[in-house]
Order: C-alpha cells, then structure tokens, then sequence
C-alpha cells in the first residue's frame, strides 16, 4: 500500500457488504449478477444512473464465434493479429472459447439481438475480422440493448446499488487486503456526502480515461477514476501508452472538444468507403483489408493522408447504402448525422481520429485478480492482455462479459471471509488538488503531445507541462489560479493528471512504434527490445516506477501460477 489518498473528508457513513461493485457497464452489472445469483451481498456503485456508462454507446456489437464455418481458433487469431505481438495468448484462448457461451447467457438474461429471416443471430463484419463474427442489436445500438436487458436484471432480482457516487480510494485491513472503498455520493438519496461501503471484494469496472483527451468518443464519466484508484492503492497498471484512436468519428470541427459521434466500424464492414476530398480511397493497397484493417493502421492511414493534403478530416462514403438501408441498420448514426448538418444518405461524412479506448489498464491475471488481495478489475479499466497493442473491433464487450464471470466464481469459490477492519494508513499522503481550469489544459496538452502521433520531442512537452501542473497543485497554486476545493470535478481532475502523467510516462520509455503506439521518431516495430509489457506502480513518495516484462506474458499478479 502506498498510503496516498485523495484529498477529501473522512466518512460519515458505512454500509456492509460481501462485494462491492464499482461501473455499471457489462463487465460491473455481469459481474454483480452473478455474486448475486452465489448468494453473496453485493452492492453496485456507479458515478451516474446504472445505463450511463460507456457500455450504452457501443454501437458495433460484440464479437464471438457464432456463425457456421467460424471457429474461437479462427477469431484467436485474429485477435492476436491485431495485439501486434503483445496479446496474452492464454487470456486471448479464454476470451474466444467462453465467448460464445457467455454470449447465449447475455441473450437468457433478456438482451435482443437482430435476428436474420431464418430466426439465426444476424452476424457481421468489422476491421480486423476474417469472418462476419459482430453480433449486434437495434441496428447499430447495441450497447444500449445490452445495457437495458443487465440493468432490467439487477432491479428484478434486488440488487443493491448506489446512483450518482464517484469511487475515492481503496479501504484496507491491517493485513493490506482489501476491505471496501470510499464514495462521494452526489445530491439527495439515502446515502449524501463521503461515505464507505465496507466489503472483503472489491470488482473495479470503472471503464476508460477518454476524458483524458480533448476529443473522445467516451462519455463525461470515462475519467480514469479505476486506474488513479488502483495506483494510489499500490495495485500495478500496465501497457497504458496503447491508447486506441477510433478511425471515424464524426468531424464537427478543429475546435470541438468533449464527447464526439462515432461512426461504427460496421459501417465500413457493410461496405463503406474511406476517401478524401478528391473521393480517392486512399485505404487501397494500405492492407489487405482495406477500409477492414486493423483500427490502428485506418487510423495511421487517415492521420497520414491528413497531413499530406493539409486537411482536418477524411470523408467516409456510404451513399450506396440508399435512405432504407441507412435507416434499419444504422439508425442511431443516421440521426446523429443529421443533427450535425449531414445527411449519409446523399453526401459522405466527415470523419477523423478521436481517442476511444483503453487497451492497457490495471493488471490481472485470468481471474481478474489484481496485486492488490480482494481486488479485482475487469472490463476497460482492466489489461487482461487480451487486447494487447490495439484492441480488435468488438472485443470489448466480450472481454467485460467473459472476465466478469471469471471474477464471479473466483470470488464465489474463495472461502467466506469477514472483512477485516479497515485501518488508516500510518502515514498517509493526500494528493493535492489541480489549480482550477486543469482538466481542460490537461486534455489539451495530451491532445497536442501524446495523440495519435507521437515523438520524444512531443512527448517530452507533455511531460513537461503535466508536471508543472502537478507542482502547481503540490504549491496550492500559481499567480494566476487557486487550489481548488475538494469535490467531485476537482477529484476526477485529480484522477486524469495521475493517468495522463503515467500514459506519457510509459509512451516515451516504449521507444518503438506498435499497434496504436505510434513514434515517429521511431517508426519501426522493435520486437527484439519491445516485444514486452510496460507495469508501473506508484510509489509511496508519489513517483512512477516503471519496469518491463521479460516477455510477451504476464507474470502472476498474486504469487499463484497462471493456467495452463
């Protein structure tokens, strides 16, 4: 344990718990479902209403090996095609083969996915896939599906769960396991203020940091709130450089910051192309795939053609789709469109890069167990390594599914144990507070040095001004801002400085350019020296210590041999 904690009051009330669930995406509601179904009191605490995280804005589906003729080998290779050499095979091999069983199971618990004539889960295709694997519902809403049939099954079987409560730090026991977390729960409810929920498992599944960058497609809650808690806990993080840069999200402008439209991979999989202003589709002879490469190379690919014609955006052309097709397949981006200005249906739509996903995060092993005892994270917020250096389209959801479960019977198998009582630490450090006006210029000094493109020089800068901003924080302010107070914008800005000074850090010590890690001044692939995982814990004086795998592999997070 380090003993830094944020800055904030102590508890004024506690509730008992056997575990505690922190997001209520697929990974945080899948993973409470089934310790509720065990027996085990759980309680879900999530930052907004439970169908407000980044589960409910997936658009494309979920990838599984579900059509005829399509194997888990078969969709194992590809996800190691697209990890660029840092998948971990075994979690990779756990991914494929219980996905398709854990996708049956999501459809028992009520979610509808779009069916062909024959009554047959209607599959497609996206970047990275040889074969037509992307389950999906309501079109292209297939988070939102998702996200209704769990939330409908934690009301109807009872599930305890806290609305509106930002996670603050990780409770432990004299013996350093874990024994709950603190919250800030906001405005009225049963509960108000900084509480405690007291529990001997805590499950983070907290989703993203898109808020880290000043354009994303990830909602106002994705502030890396899971990651900066695990770190100041002790817990190790790894591989947080591989930042996924979604290839079209809708352009609304160079000034446009905050949350963005998507424009689903799928659109391309139906048959969309990539072309610039002169409708020449550049992705040709890029790949194999073409516009169905691997999100990384579409997303270098567009950057490139950007700065050679001296653009701010390529255009995605799917006019032959016609108004009907636009309609029943894609009607959530079709009305997005719409309320920008543009109609697909009679004109291409103006895309570009913007950050998307987080392929590293809080390390686990198979189980979902951190370094941490009784700390466990899955879904985004987590590095299973199945995602390696770029994740593949669809992957996502699948991993929260899978890994969800797998932290379930973990815990469910594990002898009940009385959570011990949480201690202080003995000498604990609060992290001080940003100047006010911090999130913003983070997000714009991440935007400008550690994006899609990426150097030692610009990296450098980076560093540079996010340490002043910490030095700010640490003096209580400069000459033209304050300290702020502590509440819930100044904690989340908090959380984005620690995992944006961690993302920089880690990017420029991967000297080497892989899967969404993009160097330009060191373009190549560096298998030899880099085909290996960057882990970073925080130290007790508030310092990063980083350190690299010997290989592609994880090592156990809890002195217990992976599996076989």
């Amino acid at each position: 344990m380090t003993g830094i904690r944020l800055h904030a009051p102590a508890p004024g009330w506690a509730i008992d718990a056997d575990v505690v669930v922190v997001g209520s995406g697929v990974a945080g509601l899948t993973a409470a479902l089934r310790c509720t179904a065990a027996g085990l009191r759980t309680v879900v605490v999530t930052k907004a209403r439970l169908d407000d995280g980044s589960t409910r804005w997936a658009q494309g589906g979920i990838a599984a090996a579900l059509g005829e003729g399509d194997t888990p080998e078969q969709h194992l290779d590809d996800t190691l095609v697209a990890g660029a050499g840092l998948c971990d095979e075994q979690a990779v091999r756990a991914l494929v083969t219980e996905g398709p069983d854990a996708v049956r199971r999501l459809i028992s618990t009520g979610a509808d996915f779009d069916k062909t004539s024959d009554g047959e889960i209607a599959l497609t295709r996206e970047g990275g896939h040889h074969r037509r694997r992307i389950a999906h519902a309501g079109g292209d809403a297939t988070g939102a599906e998702i996200s209704r049939a769990l939330v409908e099954a934690i009301r109807d079987r009872g599930v305890r769960f806290i609305e509106h409560a930002l996670v603050l730090d990780l409770l432990t026991d004299a013996e350093g396991r874990t024994a709950g977390v603190t919250l800030h729960v906001m405005g009225e409810g049963q509960h108000d203020g900084v509480g405690a929920v007291h529990a001997p498992a805590v499950v983070l599944a907290t989703g993203g940091m898109g808020q880290v960058f000043s354009a994303t497609t990830n909602p106002g809650v994705s502030t890396g709130d899971g990651v900066a808690l695990a770190l100041r806990a002790g817990a190790e993080v790894s591989d947080l450089e591989f930042v996924q840069f979604h290839p079209t999200v809708l352009f609304l402008g160079a000034g446009s910051e905050g949350q963005q439209p998507l424009v689903s991979e799928a659109v391309r999989g139906e048959g969309a192309h990539l072309v610039d202003a002169d409708g020449v589709r550049f992705m040709l002879g890029q790949h194999e795939l073409a516009e169905l490469a691997p999100r990384d190379i579409v997303a270098k690919a567009i950057t490139r053609r950007m700065l050679e014609q001296g653009t701010e955006h390529m255009y995605l052309d799917a006019r032959h789709f016609g108004a009907e097709m636009w309609a029943e397949r894609f009607p959530t981006i079709l009305a997005a469109c719409r309320a920008h200005g543009i109609d697909p249906v009679t004109e291409p739509i103006p895309v570009a890069p913007a950050a998307h996903y987080a392929s590293g995060g809080v390390r686990t092993d198979l189980r979902g167990r951190t370094t941490v005892p009784g700390l466990y994270a899955c879904g985004e917020v987590a590095c299973t390594g199945v995602h390696g250096a770029n994740r593949l389209a669809s992957n996502s959801l699948l991993e929260g599914l899978v890994f969800a479960e797998r932290i379930a019977e973990e815990i469910t198998a594990a002898a009940p144990r009385v959570p011990g009582a949480p201690v202080p630490h003995p000498a604990p450090v609060t992290l001080p507070l940003p100047v006010a006006g911090a999130r913003t210029r983070i997000q714009r000094i991440m935007t400008a040095g550690a994006s899609v493109l990426r150097s030692e020089a610009s990296l450098r800068e980076a560093a540079e001004a996010l340490d002043a901003l910490h030095s700010d924080a640490v003096a209580g302010g400069d000459d033209d801002s304050k300290a702020a107070e502590p509440g819930v914008d100044s904690w989340e800005t908090t959380n984005l400085l620690c995992v944006a000074r961690v993302l920089v850090a880690a990017a420029r010590r991967r000297e080497e350019t892989r899967g969404c890690h993009w160097r330009e001044d060191r373009p190549e692939r560096d298998d030899a020296n880099w085909r290996k995982h960057l882990v970073v814990h925080l130290t007790p004086e508030r310092s990063l210590d980083l350190r690299t795998t010997e290989t592609s592999d994880f090592p156990p997070t809890l002195d217990a041999p992976r599996e076989p």
